[in-house]
């Protein structure tokens, strides 16, 4: 893991502090005069005695001592929240399609994408082959030493087989699905290696990288599985050796965004988002040399942002250099690197769930949506990451990984259009950490990890009320009050709410 220097570390803890000072109003800020609701509970324990269970409503009560006071303000109002979910990878895809009846396949998509179970709102996809992938593939693909500058031989074919029909299922689903993509590599031929592995743009491919993207974005929306949101490149700045991958310098994706695909996406008629980095939270000034650029900043809408190196305050710290520009949080894998069940869903939730849309994620995307009991298919790269679920390939069973129950503790509640409300808690610590919404419905959300080692008994303040909730050591709890602006009980599973990209 590379180790930031010393300048860097202080200026995220400085962002750092910054944000978790601008804390909620004093205990009763808010407060309405409507009836008391009572929450919800769902509740994840180390033991997995308790996954995602729904626990008997909570009534409002008194704050006793040797509570953990958590407060919750909703006047204290953040970014809008677009969705939770994970990469149908060309593996998830394969596995999904093929190992499972049409019964099962429908009955995952359901669970997966349905408004009675995980209700996942966010979909990454890739742009050709990726690590996870049984071939090394593109979608303009030529022998070596020929190249095929009018994309005369591009075709959408390999995605048309079990991807596509995939999106489409789940657009079905849920209608305000939003997708994003990511290409691992251009085609070879536009590169210095020749080669789908390794190598950068080369010289003077700009402009027909754009209309490579371009004809990409404009092939899966005819074929009813239009993109939302696009990066130029996975994880730029690395150059994998057995799977496809592109080194891509920030200078060079200034120019690329702003002067070839931004236009080529307007002459197409398109609005797809343009997001940057698609990396690591220890380079934050990768992304803000591009965005120095004035060109390419009025191109990109937002920056990308992946786990496996660096810490998640680095957002705060290209939010607060930029605040025009959204966060997304694309991509983690969970894998048998970690494999004790509390120890990694405690970071997961805490870091992914919690933090990241602490600071200024609108969306939270893990790695492969599906793997099978060997981690795979996949051709290079990761050889023991695992899937929010695993598909046996010899049975069809499906396993439901800890991932899923991560996801789960904000994709079943946390709407589209949600806006973060304030919540105390211990960002970044070991003990109660908290993050809070509120939905377009003004039913409210507070999800709640507990890192201490003991049993804490949490005491929420909201509006002047307090409800109380035991939380086990190590557990993760989603609390869930299901009140409408008049304080009347409203459905959770209340229509999906549509909003532009940006909040106001």
């Amino acid at each position: 893991m590379r180790q930031r220097g010393p300048r860097l570390t202080a200026l995220i803890g400085a962002v750092t502090a910054l944000v978790l000072s601008a804390g909620p109003a004093p205990a009763g800020a808010g407060a309405s005069a409507a009836a008391p609701v009572p929450i919800t509970p769902f509740l994840t324990t180390v033991d997995r005695t308790h996954l995602l269970a729904r626990g008997p409503a909570l009534r409002p009560t008194r704050v006793r001592r040797g509570d953990w006071v958590i407060q919750v303000d909703p006047t204290r109002r953040f970014q809008s929240m677009i969705g939770f979910g994970a990469a149908l990878t060309d593996a998830s895809a394969e596995l999904i399609s093929e190992c499972l009846t049409p019964a099962a396949r429908d009955g995952l998509m359901a669970e997966l994408f349905g408004p009675e179970g995980e209700r996942l709102g966010a979909l990454r996809l890739t742009i050709g082959a990726s690590d996870f992938s049984t071939t090394r593939y593109s979608l303009d693909d030529m022998a070596p030493g020929q190249t095929d500058p009018q994309l005369a031989h591009f075709s959408l074919a390999p995605e048309l087989a079990e991807v596509v029909p995939l999106v489409r299922q789940a657009r079905a689903l849920d209608p305000d699905l939003w997708v994003m993509a990511s290409p691992w590599s251009a085609p070879g031929w536009m590169k210095t290696t020749d080669s789908l592995v390794g190598g950068q743009l080369a010289t003077g491919q700009s402009d027909a990288f754009a209309r490579y993207l371009v004809a990409y974005l404009k092939g899966m929306g005819a074929a009813g599985a239009p993109v939302d949101a696009l990066t130029i490149q996975n994880e730029p700045g690395f150059e994998p050796a057995d799977y496809p991958g592109m080194r891509v310098p920030p200078e060079v994706r200034a120019r690329l965004i702003g002067r070839a695909l931004a236009p080529a996406i307007r002459a197409a008629g398109l609005s797809t988002l343009i997001l940057d980095h698609d990396h690591n939270w220890d380079t934050p000034q990768s992304p803000l040399s591009v965005l120095d650029d004035p060109v390419a900043a009025q191109a990109v809408g937002g920056v990308a942002w992946h786990c496996y190196a660096g810490d998640v305050a680095a957002q705060s710290l290209v939010h607060a250099a930029r605040p025009a520009k959204d966060t997304f949080f694309t991509e983690c894998s969970g894998g048998d690197w970690a494999p004790e069940f509390g120890r990694t869903l405690d970071w997961f939730v805490r870091t992914l769930i919690i933090e990241a849309p602490r600071h200024w994620a609108r969306t939270v995307l893990l790695w492969n949506l599906a793997l099978d009991e060997t981690h795979g298919p996949h051709l290079g790269g990761c050889g023991d990451c695992r899937g929010v679920v695993t598909i046996d390939r010899r049975t069809g069973a499906i396993t439901r990984n800890l991932e899923y129950y991560a996801l789960g503790h904000a994709s079943r509640f946390v709407r589209r259009g949600a806006v973060r409300i304030a919540s105390t808690g211990d960002p970044g610590g070991h003990d109660v950490d908290t993050v809070a919404f509120e939905n377009p419905d003004r039913s409210r959300v507070l999800i709640a990890v507990n890192g201490s080692g003991r049993p804490r008994n949490l005491a929420v303040r909201l509006a002047g009320r307090v409800w109380r909730y035991a939380l086990p050591a190590g557990a993760v709890v989603s609390l869930v009050w299901s009140s409408g602006p008049s304080g009347a009980t409203v459905d959770a599973r209340s229509p999906p709410f549509r909003e532009s990209l940006h909040a106001p």
